[in-house]
């Protein structure tokens, strides 16, 4: 089972290692879903320490798709001002644990990815 984790571990760190930075910022979008659904999993349970953990795993991905912004594109400053929202709903969802905001943040997470989504598509990048 150790050697099977060990194998997986190996594949995603090579994953990451070889991907483009448009599929990179992808991932981050996959990752920030994954987590706030963990989170929300949590928030639903009354699993705080678990919720506390996702949550911020999501806050530091959206940190994240900020700093990598390059803003001498317009669109940049747009994206800034939409993570800067989301990011300030993770940290009220985190402090009042609720569900609502977090599925806000959420839907916002999974409209920004279908973007991305479509930028990669029209542009055929991979």
């Amino acid at each position: 089972m150790a050697q099977l984790r060990n194998a997986a571990e190996m594949y995603q760190q090579n994953s990451v290692k070889t991907a483009s930075p448009a599929k990179l910022t992808l991932m981050l979008y996959d990752g920030a879903v994954k987590f706030c659904n963990i989170a929300l999993e949590a928030i639903e349970t009354d699993n705080i320490q678990k919720a506390n953990e996702n949550i911020k795993k999501v806050e530091n991905i959206i940190v994240e798709l900020r700093v990598s912004l390059d803003m001498k594109y317009p669109v940049a400053k747009e994206f800034d001002t939409v993570y800067d929202y989301i990011y300030r709903r993770l940290v009220e969802a985190n402090m009042k644990k609720d569900k609502e905001i977090l599925q806000e943040a959420l839907k916002h997470i999974k409209t920004m990815r279908e973007t991305w989504k479509e930028v990669m598509r029209i542009n055929n990048v991979t």
